[in-house]
């Protein structure tokens, strides 16, 4: 079985720093590892979690990745099933790789999947996203 990921919008994140940020604030909050809630389930978890990823996409390119830990079931206060996807606390830094807006979540195979560039970690100061993005393309980064 081929490794698997997903990829989805991150509404409202300016940059990693500030997802990263949010995250920590909810984990602060619930005492919980990070999660994404979403309505539908993946038809293909299996795959997902043998060492799939979800990829963030913040202002038009996919710039992180958390490791996919597993999907619990959760309820909604409305009394509907919907799923957790708990996420690995680590934010891995990526090749900028752009996307245009949609809805929901998408699979990513992982050959099309951006490579790692390093570990967000908070206070490190990166190059900007557009010098990112155009030394990926000169096949520097």
């Amino acid at each position: 079985m081929a490794k698997l990921h997903l990829v989805k919008l991150s509404v409202g994140s300016e940059s990693v720093a500030t997802k990263a940020a949010w995250q920590a604030e909810q984990m602060a909050k619930t005492g919980l590892e990070p999660r994404h809630i979403t309505r539908m389930w993946p038809r293909r978890a299996a795959e997902l979690l043998q060492g799939g990823s979800i990829y963030w996409v913040i202002k038009g390119n996919v710039l992180a990745r958390q490791k996919i830990i597993r999907l619990d079931e959760v309820t909604g206060q409305d009394g509907i099933r919907r799923c957790a996807l708990v996420l690995d606390p680590q934010l891995m830094q990526t090749v900028p790789q752009p996307r245009r807006p949609f809805q929901g979540w998408r699979y990513l195979s992982a050959a099309d999947a951006p490579r790692d560039t390093t570990p967000f970690q908070d206070g490190v100061e990166t190059l900007p996203v557009e010098l990112q993005a155009e030394l990926a393309n000169l096949g520097v980064l």
